[in-house]
């Protein structure tokens, strides 16, 4: 027995020695994040997104994000690839597989699904399914995570590249690294040119024109904040913080027919990584691990709510995550918010006035 204890421990010490030598994936720089705000005022828990109806339920796996075509179908990218549709009647039907991770997406004036796919680049895809590559790269640097976008009236497509160093499968190792690895950019369909709005983004996720299109929004995820770029007037080029401090992680954004932003929350603040962000030894030691060991997202429903000045207004909650959970996106259409998760197996549906009576 004794021998065997000793033999054991070898391991256990050798197993040890190779997990603190072998090389971390990431590159970690400290971060003193902010104390997270107080779930009260605007962000007192209700239950209001356990009200939504449930689209596609236990029939689909990780709509990340939504889009409603004019004939009231509901469109929802998959996380093997596929994009489907639910008819008025809640049939599911594959309309395309861009055989990559579609995330955001959005119709352009001409029928057309614009997707941003976090493997293909910016895609296009025709009202029978066919796809087409808009564009992969900008300035010599190819996408690693095409991730959010928004049509302006003149066509052009901004979007988010959220990281160029790291794919989907490994955001937790972006947000470990804390380095600005993320890009806002815009493509012009007249030219077919690419080019970068805004560098050096903390993982540069939902997007978002203002309603005059004097301004675009950007979340940028592990900062828990929302900058806002100028794209006319006085402070054309500039860029600001919009809205900060946030009490999660934001995801995608979008803003409805009365000019109120609505930012998805797929979690909220993590006590863990907020402790771990001022040590960057501690962070390339976490990424090492297996993710089942990392810190975990809370299962929890969150939307909340911005005006025009980035005041919040309200928000969403499913305080269990029971019935909305992991919300990655929130669509505003046709009267109703549409709610999209990277992990759950549904997608929500509430009624946009309510929403707002909410507030």
């Amino acid at each position: 027995m004794a021998r065997f204890l000793k033999i054991g421990g070898s391991v256990v010490l050798l197993a040890l020695v190779l997990f603190l030598v072998w090389p971390s994936p990431v590159d970690p720089v400290a971060w003193e994040p902010p104390e997270p705000p107080a779930m009260e005022g605007a962000l007192q828990p209700n239950e209001v997104l356990r009200e939504a109806e449930l689209l596609g339920q236990g029939r689909i796996t990780g709509p990340e994000d939504t889009e409603v075509d004019a004939e009231g179908r509901v469109y929802g990218g998959l996380d093997d690839g596929t994009i489907i549709r639910i008819d008025r009647q809640d049939n599911v039907e594959v309309f395309a597989d861009t055989g990559g991770r579609p995330l955001g997406m959005e119709f352009d004036a001409q029928g057309n699904l614009i997707v941003a796919d976090a493997w293909k680049g910016l895609l296009s895809i025709d009202p029978d399914g066919e796809i087409s590559v808009l564009t992969t790269e900008a300035e010599g640097v190819s996408f690693a995570f095409t991730d959010d976008l928004d049509i302006a009236s003149d066509g052009r497509i901004y979007f988010s590249d959220a990281s160029d160093r790291f794919h989907q499968p490994d955001y937790r190792l972006d947000m470990l690294d804390t380095r600005p690895n993320g890009r806002l950019l815009v493509y012009d369909p007249e030219t077919g040119e690419t080019e970068v709005v805004i560098h050096e983004l903390y993982f540069a996720n939902g997007v978002a024109l203002s309603p005059d299109e004097d301004y675009v929004l950007v979340n940028e995820t592990w900062r828990y904040r929302i900058q806002r770029h100028w794209l006319e007037g006085e402070r054309a080029g500039e860029t600001e913080v919009f809205a900060d401090n946030l009490p999660g992680f934001p995801d995608n954004l979008a803003r409805d027919d009365e000019g109120i932003f609505w930012v998805a929350i797929p979690t909220k603040r993590n006590s863990q990584v907020d402790t771990i962000h001022p040590h960057p030894w501690l962070k390339s030691l976490v990424a090492k691990l297996p993710q089942f060991l990392q810190p975990q997202p809370e299962p929890y429903g969150l939307v909340l709510a911005y005006d025009e000045e980035g005041t919040l207004l309200g928000s969403l909650h499913d305080t269990e995550g029971t019935h909305l959970r992991m919300v990655t996106s929130v669509k505003p259409r046709q009267g109703a918010l549409h709610f999209g998760s990277l992990y759950n197996d549904r997608i929500g549906r509430l009624d946009l006035e309510r929403a707002r009576e909410a507030l």
